[in-house]
């Protein structure tokens, strides 16, 4: 195999230059650079990065934790990181916790071993973060994403959460329901599910209406019908039913359609995130739409900014609303009075 050395000649440069054409191509001039790689390809020469990294202390490599790979929601964020990542010269490394917070300390710490350069992470509880807590002594930047911390000091991409839920909660309103309930996962292990509570509460109370518990389900992405039929039987029995996510609301549906229940003239269902396969149903899902790909190209550019030592402000996102079949007009008289 060739060496640096075969390849600095062929190219007819110094051995110093074509190093620099391969650890820093900014600071070579374009047409030696592009005569470097050609004799690189001529004689399949490969640069050793482990020893570039050695000497610049960078591995070019960004550390990336989110709970779940088959969640559609972070696998379309991961595919925009990526390509947005490796345009700038940078690789992912991608764990995941299965929404176990009891994980994300040692997730992260394996990954500040690897000596990633930044880290993207979507953790269970931001507020409550020992993670976080950690982070912030470290000199490794960082970028939550889904995430909304109360404070601007840490970096967060993300729509507002509760803000989005409410404008969900209200469309579910203007269709003439009353008796709308939130289904979610194990909510300990969420905030965004927190958040997305919260929305919901403040749209049924400006309407003078009574907010139902959370109908926790054991399971983030999956419905349990045993533990939703009893909100949904009797004269103030649930008409609609806003979803944490996308997966939990297809699995909704899926129950409901199996124990006779017409979607949505029976029981109208909406989810949150807005993934491309709810468009794939029948009925189609209606959703909150969280734009997947801008907040992972934006995680990267904002954590590569950290990196460069800049702060940049970082907004949220706006959300859109997908009115999908699976949220109707009500059908049936409600039952239920405001609250004076």
């Amino acid at each position: 195999m060739a060496d640096l050395a075969a390849v600095a000649k062929r190219a007819g440069v110094s051995r110093a230059t074509a190093a620099r054409a391969f650890s820093q191509p900014e600071l070579v001039r374009q047409s030696t650079c592009e005569r470097v790689l050609e004799a690189a390809r001529e004689l399949s020469f490969r640069p050793n990065r482990l020893a570039q990294q050695l000497r610049t202390q960078a591995t070019r490599m960004i550390g990336v934790l989110i709970p779940d790979l088959r969640n559609p929601v972070f696998a379309e964020q991961l595919q925009a990181m990526e390509v947005a990542a490796r345009e700038q010269g940078y690789a992912l490394l991608v764990t995941t916790t299965g929404y176990d917070a009891s994980r994300e300390a040692d997730v992260i710490e394996e990954m500040l071993c690897q000596r990633v350069d930044g880290l993207v992470l979507t953790v269970a509880d931001a507020e409550n973060s020992e993670v976080l807590v950690k982070l912030a002594q470290e000199s490794v930047p960082f970028v939550l994403v889904y995430n909304q911390p109360a404070t601007d000091e840490v970096a967060a991409v993300t729509v507002d959460n509760r803000w989005a839920m409410y404008d969900a909660t209200q469309h579910l309103l203007a269709l003439g329901h009353r008796q709308i309930g939130m289904v979610a996962g194990p909510v300990a292990q969420s905030d965004r599910a927190r958040l997305r509570y919260e929305g919901y509460c403040q749209a049924m109370e400006e309407q003078a209406l009574t907010a139902r518990p959370v109908i926790e389900m054991p399971q983030h992405t999956q419905a349990s019908f045993p533990l939703l039929a009893p909100q949904l039987s009797g004269p103030e029995g649930l008409t609609a039913l806003l979803c944490s996510n996308d997966l939990l609301a297809l699995s909704v549906i899926s129950d409901l359609q199996r124990r006779g229940y017409r979607v949505p003239d029976d029981v109208s269902v909406i989810g949150f995130d807005g993934i491309e396969l709810g468009d794939l149903f029948y009925p189609s899902l209606c959703s909150v739409v969280q734009p997947r790909a801008i907040i992972g190209r934006t995680a990267v550019s904002v954590l590569l900014a950290r990196m460069g030592g800049e702060q940049p402000a970082v907004k949220r996102l706006p959300h859109q609303l997908r009115k999908g079949e699976s949220a109707g007009p009500l059908q049936r008289p409600s039952t239920v009075a405001r609250r004076p």
